[in-house]
């Protein structure tokens, strides 16, 4: 190595030594904020976004150091035509692709039940997402929902993955608009009633790390008076599997949190894995008399060993 290149090499790992990690304190976001997705921007700040509640159709929360978070308010402040009379916008996920934000989420559409996927565009991380005008997918019941969109960074392709019940995955085109034409959806993993947390199963998001895609995924009930909820993993050597599960859960209910779930998962700027999810705090659940429930933000380390990714919870009581 040529003796300049050493000394930059030198220069990047003790300024990243100098960079101190986190120090969150659970809940990260004391609000309902559900379903939270996360990316870092360009400007250097965390941006998280989370489906619909208090009036907005997607939430917007940034931080400098995931630690600390501020609610920055809409994501999307004009509902698409097609679900303009409507008030279901779910689990928004954001990838950026040059100068543009690409926002895929699920909504319920005007003229029948039954989720749709659609995406949405900006050219800033905050927003405004402008929907681009008709759904890339749209089904009779919850089959349909929580994107994630990830580029493979082995083969270059950029997939969509989403489903409640299956979960699946498809190709999409270069301009991330659409499917890719001729391309189909892969169905990656099932639900299975007498497995725990697996009657149903939702809530993909995918890491590539050490040469395994790693899928994790939530399951069963998230959002009635009896949540039963956790996080669990599976891994392939391709993005399209097959995959493996682990078992048990990585993430599953404490004495401190309920009905944990719905990830993503961030790299800080040491290179660390963090896992960021919604969960209820069980008192307020137990007070609670309105209709639904209230699912805050919350962040953990994740570790890998054995080739699997831990959740390390330092953080996980208030």
């Amino acid at each position: 190595m040529p003796f300049r290149c050493l000394l930059a090499l030198l220069a990047l790992v003790a300024g990243c030594a100098g960079i101190p990690e986190p120090e969150p304190r659970n809940p990260v976001l004391d609000r309902d904020f559900p379903d939270p997705a996360v990316l870092i921007a360009p400007d250097g700040w965390y941006y998280a976004y989370a489906t619909q509640s208090d009036g907005f159709n997607f939430q917007v929360a940034r931080s400098r150091d995931l630690a600390q978070w501020e609610h920055v308010g809409e994501a999307m402040p004009v509902k698409p035509a097609w679900a303009s009379r409507t008030q279901v916008f779910w689990a928004p996920h954001v990838i950026r692709d040059g100068a543009t934000y690409y926002m895929y989420y699920s909504a319920e559409r005007n003229t029948a039940k039954g989720k749709c996927l659609s995406v949405a565009t900006a050219s800033a991380p905050a927003g405004p997402f402008v929907d681009s005008g008709a759904p890339l997918l749209c089904g009779s019941g919850i089959e349909h929902i929580d994107p994630m969109a990830f580029d493979d960074p082995r083969t270059g392709r950029r997939l969509l993955y989403w489903g409640s019940g299956p979960i699946r995955a498809q190709e999409l085109a270069p301009d991330r608009l659409r499917f890719a034409p001729g391309s189909r959806p892969v169905e990656l993993l099932q639900r299975d009633p007498k497995r725990p947390y697996r009657r149903l199963i939702e809530g993909a998001w995918v890491v590539f790390r050490d040469g395994y895609y790693y899928l994790f995924f939530s399951g069963d009930r998230c959002c009635d008076r009896e949540p039963r909820y956790a996080v669990m993993v599976a891994r392939a050597r391709d993005a399209l599997g097959p995959f493996e599960e682990l078992e048990p859960p990585i993430l599953e209910a404490s004495d401190a949190w309920l009905a944990p779930g719905h990830n993503s998962v961030i790299a800080d700027r040491r290179g660390n894995d963090w896992i960021v999810y919604h969960a209820i705090d069980p008192a307020r659940h137990a007070a609670r008399t309105a209709p639904g429930v209230e699912r805050v933000m919350l962040i953990d380390r994740l570790e890998y060993s054995d080739g699997w990714p831990r959740v390390r919870s330092r953080h996980a009581v208030p």
